[in-house]
């Protein structure tokens, strides 16, 4: 039997209705669906362009694939990875991250996005964000947290567009680029 967690979602008609708004910011066919090992590759693409030209990751250099796949391997059952196609190929991907590894905060994930450069500004990543949103629902999640560094617009106003509010700042955490940057914390209260 089929779980809901593995239907895939495609353009807005298969979205429930209070997603179906960014969906319609996507004209292309956009399917979202369960990371498979084979799409570690390209996830790790993906994951690598954002460490070499953004400052969306604190990561400073970049992953080979046997690298990511103690990563991968960890996102299983109520930390997915999910994977957006356009036209088969994968263009971007989301995931629900152990907040800690200390038991009680097993009801707090971190949410995490990254698009390729040449498919962003289509509302993929909004896409790829409201279904991790779904998915941690599902899987029975209280509160989710997303960081995001200083200068980061798009994720900044995306994240609140989508409920996510500002609970704090850490000064100057990370240096990337020659920068010190601030990194904003956000949560989302899901019940």
């Amino acid at each position: 039997m089929k779980k809901r967690g593995d239907k895939p979602i495609t353009g807005s008609g298969a979205l429930p209705s209070r997603f179906k708004q960014a969906a319609a910011e996507t004209p292309e066919q956009v399917r979202i669906r369960r990371a498979v090992p084979a799409d570690l590759k390209v996830i790790t693409q993906i994951y690598n362009e954002a460490i070499l030209t953004t400052t969306a990751t604190f990561d400073t250099e970049p992953y080979t694939v046997a690298e990511r796949l103690p990563w991968f391997q960890a996102h299983s059952g109520r930390h997915p990875i999910l994977v957006a196609e356009l036209q088969r190929r994968v263009v971007g991907w989301a995931s629900l991250t152990k907040w800690s590894e200390r038991p009680a905060y097993s009801d707090t994930a971190e949410t995490s996005f990254y698009v390729k450069s040449e498919t962003r500004g289509r509302g993929i990543g909004r896409l790829l964000k409201v279904a991790i949103i779904e998915e941690a629902r599902r899987l029975g999640y209280h509160t989710l947290i997303a960081q995001v560094a200083a200068g980061s617009l798009e994720s900044l106003h995306l994240n609140e567009s989508l409920g996510f509010r500002h609970v704090g700042t850490l000064k100057e955490v990370g240096r990337k680029f020659g920068k010190l940057l601030d990194v904003h914390i956000l949560q989302k209260m899901l019940v």
